[in-house]
């Protein structure tokens, strides 16, 4: 295990080409085909930075130094944002970079994966207490069969399905199949973001790592801690190992306690999530710190889509709590667990009468965006004209119960213990 994090200093690129060499110096990797997974664009890592000393490590070492790009169910990257997402052309890659490919994961096609295992009945039942029993296929891109080393390389950021995300999780949901993908997000949804954000032992963090245990081929892990745009934190070592320290350090960086919940929140998505989908993360990070009865106002004037991957289902089931789905399940069992627990992430805490049909959500979450109010009503979500919000009118209210969380998505809110 090798590494550094600090909550006060940030890493320089000496230190994270010391840290590689470290990782590095004593693998026998003279010759070999390594595969790195990355995230997409909607995680903030310094990978221009990272892929240069990648190389400058083992470019001339290694018969192979390729990219996957650890989508889940996002929509595959094209040439000009991989461009952006490493710092490099892909006709300065052709030219600099002979031995280099960047591929995107395609998590729907079934020749792109392959199944490594099964998680039992048994295994679920107890690996989540009971709560699925599912028997659960094991399935990953069958590309990184073709490799002798894997180099997972990512950030570790508060997480509303697995309670931090990072480390295995670019595996599963990464660059896994629909099977394992719909059952850890039906899995934390069950258990409700509330309850899983900001975790590092949760449910669904113990099922990714059994998962993991299938993987065959030599696996590392470059665990990243940011805050903001600063590099923290870099632990070299096992998917578990990197990841605990980069939790914990995480944890100290990116989770806000405040002292009284707040009544209003305008949370202003970051512009590197590009539908609803992925900005629902101003929710989920800001979720804990609202009273009963608040508001969060989702703010990103630049979104226009509920989610280029799942929308047109989204569209059908609209956002719900959690019990709307449990309490009618014959009528949304065959309902991908992805989609429905995203659904209730976004909706949040709250209750379902199946008697009467009303649904009590705990807060009120509004979309301040692009989509049309007729298309929020739809999906059951509140709706407000961004242009007559004016974020520098929220600013520094906390007193009054205003939160005002710009580039909102990665850092978590939520009340202080005993609050």
């Amino acid at each position: 295990m090798y590494g550094h994090g600090s909550i006060s200093q940030t890493l320089t690129s000496a230190d994270i080409e010391q840290i590689l060499a470290r990782c590095f110096g004593e693998m026998a990797l003279d010759g070999k085909r390594i595969l790195v997974i990355i995230p997409d664009g909607t995680r903030t890592a310094p990978l221009p930075t990272l892929f240069r000393l990648l190389y400058a490590q083992l470019g001339t070492r290694v018969a192979r130094l390729d990219y996957l790009i650890a989508l889940g169910t996002h929509p595959p990257m094209s040439e000009e944002a991989i461009a952006h997402l490493i710092g490099v052309t892909e006709e300065e890659r052709a030219a600099n970079y002979p031995n280099v490919h960047v591929y995107n994961h395609h998590w729907s096609d079934p020749a792109t994966l392959k199944t490594v295992g099964v998680i039992t009945s048994d295994e679920a039942r107890q690996l989540t207490e009971g709560t699925l029993t599912d028997e659960v296929p094991v399935t990953l891109n069958r590309m990184i069969f073709d490799y002798d080393q894997l180099i997972i390389c990512g950030p570790v950021f508060p997480h509303e399905v697995a309670g931090f995300s990072g480390g295995a999780k670019y595996l599963f949901p990464g660059i896994a199949g629909a099977d394992i993908i719909n059952f850890s997000h039906w899995l934390g949804a069950r258990k409700t973001s509330m309850a899983t954000i900001g975790v590092k032992d949760t449910h669904v963090r113990r099922v990714i790592h059994r998962a993991a245990e299938f993987v065959a081929v030599p696996l590392l892990c470059l665990a990243l801690v940011m805050k903001g745009q600063d590099l923290h934190g870099l632990y070299g070592g096992t998917y578990r190992e990197a990841f605990e320290q980069a939790a914990d350090l995480s944890a100290q960086l990116n989770i806000v306690y405040v002292e009284q919940p707040f009544k209003r929140v305008l949370s202003m998505a970051s512009e590197h999530y590009d539908d609803l989908w992925t900005a629902a993360k101003a929710m989920y990070k800001t979720e804990p710190a609202i009273a009963d009865g608040g508001e969060v106002i989702i703010y990103a004037p630049h979104i226009t889509e509920v989610s280029y991957t799942h929308g047109e289902l989204i569209d059908r089931i609209g956002y719900h709590v959690r019990d709307y789905f449990l309490k009618q399940w014959e009528r949304f069992k065959d309902v991908p667990g992805g989609v429905l627990a995203h659904s209730t992430h976004v909706k949040g805490s709250g209750s379902y009468d199946a008697e009467t049909g009303i649904e009590t959500p705990r807060i009120q979450v509004t979309l301040a965006t692009g989509i049309s109010e007729e298309r929020c009503r739809r999906i059951n979500l509140g709706y407000i004209d961004y242009r007559t919000l004016h974020p520098q009118e929220w600013a520094n209210r906390e007193d009054e119960g205003i939160l005002l969380v710009p580039n909102a998505g990665e850092v978590l809110y939520r009340l202080s213990p005993g609050r």
